[in-house]
C-alpha cells in the first residue's frame, strides 16, 4: 500500500516537473490535464466501491440541483430561472467532476477508502449551495438576504458536521480537506458578493475578508505548480477563530431587520474583532509552514 501510494506520489511530481519544464505551454497543460485525468479513470477503474460510491454521490447531488431548479422555477418564474441554469449546471457539473478527479486523494493513514463517506457528501452539499449563490450572481440575479441567510446557515451546520462526522467515522482525508476549503471559499465568495450588492458590506471589506482564502489559495497553487511541492494548510488556532468571528460577521449582516437593535450593539465590535482576526491567521499559517518544513528537513 506504501509504496502504490509512493508511485503515486512520484508520478503526480513528475507531471508538475514535466509541466514546468515545458513552460505551462499549452501543449504542456494539454498534456498534464489529460495524464491526470486517465490516473482518476484507473483509480476509479481499480476501486469499483468507491467509483460507485462517487455515482451514489453526484445521483444526490443532481436530486438536489433539480429540486433546487424547482423551487427556484415555482416561487421566482421561468425566466429567473433560465437565467441561474447554465452557471449553476457548469458549477455543479465542474464539482462532480473535481470529485471524480480526486478519488486517489480519498485516503486515511495512506489507505485508500472504499467510499467516499458521510462526511465528504456533506460537503459536496454545502458546495452545491455555494454553487446556486454563484449561479445567481453570474445569470445577474439579485438574491435577497434572507435566502442567502438560509444557504449560509446550512452551510454553517454541514461545515460543523462534516468535521465531526470525519472524526468519529475515522475518514479524515486530504479529499475532504481540499473539499472543506473549496466549498468554504465559494460559499463566503458568494456571500461577499451578495454583501457589496445589497450594500451592506462595503467593497473594500469585502475584499480584505476574501483574501482570508485568497491568499492560501494563491500560495497552494504557486508551490503546487512552481515548485512540484505541496504547501501544507491546515487548521490553526488563529484560523478556527477567524473563520468564527468571520462566521458570526456575516450572520449579523444578515440578521433579520428585526433584530437591528442587537445588530447595532455588536456591529462593530466584531467588525474590529474579525479585521484583527484575518489579519494574524494567515501569518500564523506561515509561521506553522516554515516551521514543519525545517522539521521536514531535518
Amino acid at each position: 500500500m506504501s509504496q502504490s501510494l509512493e508511485s503515486e506520489n512520484r508520478f503526480v511530481v513528475d507531471l508538475l516537473t514535466t509541466l514546468r519544464e515545458e513552460r505551462f505551454s499549452p501543449l504542456g497543460w494539454w498534456r498534464f490535464l489529460w495524464r491526470s485525468w486517465e490516473m482518476s479513470r484507473k483509480t476509479a477503474n481499480d476501486n469499483p466501491g468507491l467509483k460507485r460510491s462517487w455515482a451514489l454521490v453526484t445521483i444526490l447531488v443532481s436530486i438536489l440541483a433539480v429540486a433546487i431548479l424547482l423551487a427556484t422555477f415555482f416561487f421566482e418564474g421561468p425566466e429567473r430561472t433560465l437565467y441561474i441554469l447554465p452557471g449553476f449546471l457548469f458549477c455543479v457539473v465542474w464539482q462532480q467532476s473535481d470529485l471524480f478527479w480526486h478519488l486517489g486523494l480519498n485516503r486515511q493513514s495512506g489507505r485508500l477508502l472504499s467510499s467516499v463517506g458521510i462526511a465528504n457528501t456533506l460537503t459536496w452539499l454545502r458546495g452545491v449551495g455555494a454553487s446556486y449563490l454563484l449561479a445567481r450572481i453570474v445569470g445577474g440575479v439579485g438574491t435577497p438576504s434572507w435566502l442567502a441567510l438560509i444557504v449560509f446557515l446550512i452551510g454553517v451546520v454541514t461545515d460543523i458536521l462534516d468535521g465531526q462526522v470525519a472524526r468519529i467515522t475515522r475518514t479524515q482525508s486530504k479529499l475532504g480537506q481540499i473539499g472543506d476549503g473549496e466549498a468554504d471559499f465559494c460559499l463566503y465568495l458568494a456571500l461577499a458578493i451578495i454583501l457589496i450588492q445589497n450594500t451592506v458590506l462595503p467593497l473594500w471589506l469585502g475584499l480584505v475578508m476574501l483574501l482570508r482564502f485568497c491568499i492560501p489559495l494563491i500560495a497552494a497553487l504557486a508551490s503546487y505548480f512552481l515548485f512540484a511541492h505541496p504547501v501544507r494548510f491546515g487548521s490553526t488556532v488563529w484560523g478556527k477563530y477567524a473563520g468564527l468571528a468571520q462566521c458570526l460577521y456575516f450572520l449579523v449582516l444578515l440578521a433579520p431587520p428585526r433584530l437591528a437593535p442587537i445588530v447595532q450593539v455588536v456591529n462593530l465590535p466584531l467588525l474590529v474583532a474579525t479585521l484583527i482576526l484575518l489579519v494574524i491567521a494567515p501569518l500564523a499559517q506561515i509561521v506553522e509552514n516554515v516551521r514543519i518544513s525545517r522539521v521536514s528537513r531535518e
